[in-house]
């Protein structure tokens, strides 16, 4: 299968720079100008990665993350010209795993779609983690409850995953900022409480053993 990567983004000039370095890195990419042809050429072709740009005609970036999120996991990059904090928030809340806000460099661009995949595609050699019902298989991102198939975003794994490996130790929101999103983040902590917020709807009878310590963080535990 070809590694497709789709980039969603209105400008041209832009859209055929991004296609070009990511070809030169040996990536297959497809290109959509709007967000209802990105809806399009998703539902019809195996992607890797998107690069998904928000301010668009038709329809917009924040409804296109909405709705590959009710159907895939695949990573998303979002690209915005908007440095507020609320629409990065936004854009994490929808699902989106990274963002690039313009102007930026096509090199940082590729490093974090690097980056991302070799995330999402596990590459290390640990087998099955488990913890109470919870089932972790790092090289396939495959999530089990009590043996029944969950599907995270690959920012949610990478959320279970840190909890899984530091149990029983309390993290602060900065320590869980540090080890999952990277030590060069600079967002805002509320995305630590979106994203564990979200990854205990999907953990359903198992959110109890993210615990939240008041005025400490969070803590990975089965309560006696």
């Amino acid at each position: 299968m070809e590694e497709n990567i789709l980039i969603v983004e209105d400008e041209e000039r832009m859209r055929k720079l991004i296609s070009a370095y990511l070809k030169k890195d040996g990536y297959n990419t497809l290109e959509a100008k709007n967000g209802s042809e990105a809806i399009k050429i998703f539902n019809s072709n195996e992607t890797i990665l998107i690069v998904l740009d928000i301010m668009m005609p038709l329809i917009d970036g924040f409804d296109v993350c909405r709705y590959i999120r009710k159907n895939s996991d695949v990573p998303i990059i979002i690209l915005t010209a908007k440095a507020e904090e609320d629409d990065k928030l936004l854009g994490y809340e929808l699902g989106a795993d990274d963002y690039i806000t313009k102007p930026f460099s096509p090199k940082i661009l590729v490093a974090k779609t690097k980056a991302l995949l070799k995330r999402y595609h596990g590459e290390n050699e640990s087998n099955n983690i488990d913890f109470h019902g919870i089932s972790i298989n790092e090289l396939s991102h495959e999530v089990k409850i009590d043996n029944k198939e969950i599907y995270l975003s690959p920012k949610e794994f990478d959320l279970l995953l840190y909890f899984i490996k530091n149990k029983g130790i309390v993290l602060s929101r900065n320590k869980i900022l540090d080890g999952v999103w990277g030590m060069d983040y600079y967002g805002d902590l509320r995305t630590v409480d979106t994203h564990i917020k979200r990854l205990r709807e999907k953990l359903m009878d198992k959110a109890h053993l993210i615990s939240t310590v008041r005025g400490s963080g969070y803590k990975l535990e089965v309560k006696k």
